[in-house]
């Protein structure tokens, strides 16, 4: 393909992806692929010869769409968003054509800095403490990594490299093979399963603190498990605390907590992937008080900033605790350059877990000023809103119950009765392929979660969908066993 063929092809892959967009409803939001569906699709080895373009077109439709959950038609409420704007997804052309590794600053210059003021940007956006803010006097800055996941586990990474040297500085005889057995970690009963999974690749215990009534980790529960750890000769030194959990966006008390970690000399991170985008708005924002107590931040932009995937925004109080996790005493020649020495750039291969990383930043440079703040606050409002719009219609049908309480764009509801009964509504849902919704325990009992996903998503979405939901609730109940 030359340059004339990339033109030309270019311009109609935009309208396939306009056209699939703006017709997306019209699909089957859930696919009804079995496994293994696809390999009777296509041959057994790659082509020895080039195929022309137009073959490898038709078998997007053939074979790929078949196999495709439309994570943005505004049927879709399963999991949380994953964001999505025409800004965003030009930006990633534009990444994917210049397609630098700017894993240091001289390797491709605009990388680093354009996602250093991104950064200074969206943290002035949520009003985040100046220490977190590169362009100040402060230690602090921002980056960005690939997923939440990433974010945590470089957290707990940071704090482990941290809380060692802090041994060790106070007893110098101490080895890390003697210090790694007694430090311990915690998050909530109800984190993501990601922050465990940092805790077994970054070889650390962690706890689980138990929840209030409103699945929210307290500070004196949290205490009383520091206290007793401590007493049978653990280390704490790290937690965890989440704003927005993915079960039922329930929000610790970061107010309580933070204080506790800074007394303890803990690290305290904050996981705010999904709820993270809403405290652009002031309305919100309180919900982040405390976050000066915190060492690192994070959030994605990807979920619900209009951002497509993959971009992550994590900012740390002291640069030096994260860089220091990876940074060669022995740098290789080929990665040494004159300004590294000068103070005024960071390599961001020192502060992630992969070397190599895209141009992340233009998606967020092109989605702000396309956007505007205003436009990004308007986003979130209208999803909130849509979300109370779907709880008053849960409300108002005495059959169903709503078991948390409604903050963000995430319900979350069940039938009334035995968990059989909710199970069973999501089974036909499922089966009807036409809106798209996944399940959480809460308190014991089976749950649905209604989450507001698609950018497009409007009020006659939502009608549409709760009219769905009660008329194969009825149908259920009609049935003899129920």
């Amino acid at each position: 393909m030359d340059a004339a063929e990339f033109r030309r092809r270019g311009k109609e892959m935009v309208d396939y992806v306009a056209n699939y967009l703006a017709n997306i409803e019209q699909r089957p939001v859930y696919s009804d692929v079995k496994p293994g569906y696809l390999r009777s699709l296509i041959p057994t080895e790659a082509p020895l010869e080039p195929e022309n373009y137009e073959d490898v077109i038709k078998d997007v439709e053939r074979v790929i769409m078949p196999g495709v959950t439309h994570w943005h038609s505004p049927y879709f409420y399963a999991y949380f968003p994953t964001a999505s704007s025409y800004p965003a997804m030009l930006a990633d052309m534009l990444c994917g054509a210049i397609g630098g590794m700017g894993f240091t600053w001289a390797s491709s210059p605009v990388c680093t800095e354009l996602e250093i003021v991104m950064l200074d940007w969206l943290g002035k956006m949520l009003k985040l403490p100046e220490h977190f803010i590169a362009g100040t006097h402060g230690q602090g800055g921002g980056v960005i990594q690939g997923t939440a996941s990433e974010a945590t586990l470089m957290s707990v990474l940071a704090a482990r490299c941290k809380a060692i040297q802090q041994v060790q500085a106070s007893n110098p005889g101490q080895s890390e093979a003697e210090i790694l057995p007694k430090l311990v970690a915690y998050t909530s009963e109800q984190a993501h399963c990601s922050v465990e999974r940092a805790s077994l690749i970054g070889g650390v215990m962690m706890r689980k603190v138990p929840t209030d009534d409103n699945y929210a980790v307290r500070g004196g529960m949290f205490k009383k498990m520091l206290e007793e750890d401590k007493a049978a000769g653990l280390i704490p030194f790290y937690l965890c605390a989440t704003l927005g959990t993915t079960p039922s966006c329930g929000f610790d008390h970061i107010t309580e907590l933070g204080p506790i970690c800074n007394k303890e000399n803990m690290w305290m991170h904050i996981d705010a992937a999904y709820a993270g985008s809403a405290f652009i708005c002031p309305e919100f924002r309180p919900l982040l008080n405390g976050v000066e107590f915190a060492d690192s931040f994070n959030f994605n932009p990807h979920k619900w900033l209009l951002t497509n995937f993959d971009c992550s925004t994590m900012w740390v109080k002291n640069r030096d605790d994260i860089i220091g996790v990876f940074k060669n005493s022995d740098q290789p020649f080929y990665l040494k350059h004159e300004h590294q020495e000068s103070g005024l750039v960071t390599d961001y291969r020192n502060w992630q877990i992969p070397h190599g990383r895209r141009f992340r930043s233009l998606k967020l440079w092109f989605v702000f000023r396309m956007y505007g703040i205003q436009g990004l606050q308007a986003h979130i409002r209208k999803q909130v809103a849509l979300a109370k719009e779907f709880e008053s219609l849960v409300r108002a049908d005495k059959r169903f119950e709503i078991c948390a309480e409604v903050i963000m764009g995430l319900v979350c509801f069940r039938l009334k009765g035995s968990n059989q009964l909710t199970e069973l509504l999501l089974k036909r849902i499922t089966e009807s392929r036409e809106i798209h919704l996944v399940p959480c325990q809460l308190s014991g009992c089976f749950v649905l979660r209604f989450a507001i996903c698609a950018r497009t998503t409007d009020s006659k979405h939502i009608q549409q969908a709760w009219r769905h939901i009660t008329q194969l609730t009825f149908e259920i109940l009609q049935e003899p066993n129920h």
